[in-house]
């Protein structure tokens, strides 16, 4: 399973960061590709997104934890019947938050599943995972910009 992960120390108070990172609303304005969230209900949510090609595409999530004390939240994409899972068979975001003496310590770690018609591919062990977790390391380092825009 590649697993991916990023921290970077950000000059803004927790409390600020938990606030952004623990509502899916916000995350058009850090997260990237996403351009709007939609359907937020209990601990679900979708991300609408545009891809470099100009595709729209949505993606479905849910929260399995959300930590009382503002200092981590984790969510799954539900993939079962989508499109991703010709390529996925779970995903999972974690992001935790430290305080620092110069800020927050923000850590986001990407957990990833390939599906099982990837796995069996003859590429796959060589190549796709390293693909993914290059991918997923990109679009965290872009997540972390996006949270240092707002907090800093």
């Amino acid at each position: 399973m590649p697993t991916t992960r990023r921290s970077r120390t950000i000059e803004a108070p927790p409390g600020e960061l938990w606030r952004t990172v623990s509502d899916p609303h916000h995350l058009p304005r850090w997260w990237p590709r996403v351009t709007r969230v939609e359907d937020v209900r209990d601990d679900e949510f979708t991300e609408v997104m545009l891809t470099a090609r100009g595709k729209v595409v949505r993606a479905d999530f849910r929260i399995v934890r959300r930590d009382g004390g503002g200092r981590g939240i984790v969510w799954e994409q539900l993939v079962d019947g989508t499109p991703f899972a010709r390529v996925l068979g779970a995903a999972e975001t974690e992001i935790t938050l430290e305080p620092a003496s110069d800020g927050t310590v923000v850590t986001i770690e990407l957990r990833q599943t390939l599906s099982a018609r990837e796995a069996r591919s003859r590429m796959v062990p060589r190549l796709g995972s390293f693909m993914v977790a290059r991918a997923a390391a990109a679009t965290l380092d872009e997540a972390l910009d996006g949270l240092e825009r707002i907090g800093g």
